[in-house]
């Protein structure tokens, strides 16, 4: 029970919250900054959205084939770390560059990126985690408590932030948190390959090819 509690926290901590952060900034974050904070118009806002979207959904594909080939555990964290070093001068060049809509989409498109990044690995890294038994309830409960509470969280945490440190990118500093811890826990307790676990060897009743987490 305790292993599988530490195994959980793992999963939260080392994927699904700092996961869950990401997708929420890039996604839902840039279009709070982009219309509430910078003022910029609706349809121009929704547009730039739109594309960065449309072109950037192709990536969740890709992580996920690339992940297939050389491990889930470091794109996921690539993307974390990414996001802790990058946020702030992007949200400040979307500032900067509030009168050219051609920029505003490279910079949400990158955003975008790094929601595939760490989006685009995540369920095959969750089932392979956890073993068949467990699997469901265990992998269950980080992945919406991360994503539901933590990612969730981004716009009021953020903007409460922002208001209470009368910083405009105070509202960062949260989801970089976030994905600051994500980097340490998942380089630390996190082994791979993860990816080459086969899950078949557990239903013909033989017991799981997998790279478990560091919990010794």
């Amino acid at each position: 029970m305790a292993a599988t509690g530490a195994l959980m926290a793992i999963a939260l901590f080392g994927a699904t919250a700092p996961e869950g952060v990401v997708w929420y900034t890039g996604q839902f974050y840039a279009l709070i900054y982009l219309t509430a904070v910078l003022k910029l118009n609706y349809v121009t806002v929704y547009i730039i959205l739109m594309i960065a979207l449309t072109v950037g959904s192709l990536f969740f594909v890709f992580f996920g084939w690339l992940s297939d080939h050389i491990g889930r555990r470091n794109i996921m964290t690539l993307g974390f770390a990414l996001a802790v070093v990058t946020y702030w001068p992007v949200f400040t060049w979307l500032g900067t560059f509030r009168d050219n809509p051609v920029m505003l989409a490279v910079l949400v498109f990158y955003l975008v990126i790094l929601v595939t990044m760490v989006y685009g690995p995540i369920a095959a890294f969750l089932v392979e985690l956890f073993p068949a038994r467990i699997r469901y309830s265990s992998m269950s409960m980080p992945y919406h408590i991360g994503n539901g509470w933590f990612g969730g969280g981004v716009p009021f945490i953020g903007t409460a932030i922002a208001q209470a440190t009368g910083i405009a990118l105070g509202a960062l500093f949260y989801p970089m948190a976030v994905a600051a811890v994500g980097v340490v826990v998942s380089l630390a307790y996190i082994r791979e390959p993860t990816h080459k676990t086969r899950i078949s060897d557990e239903v013909s009743g033989g017991p799981p090819s997998r790279a478990g987490p560091a919990l010794s």
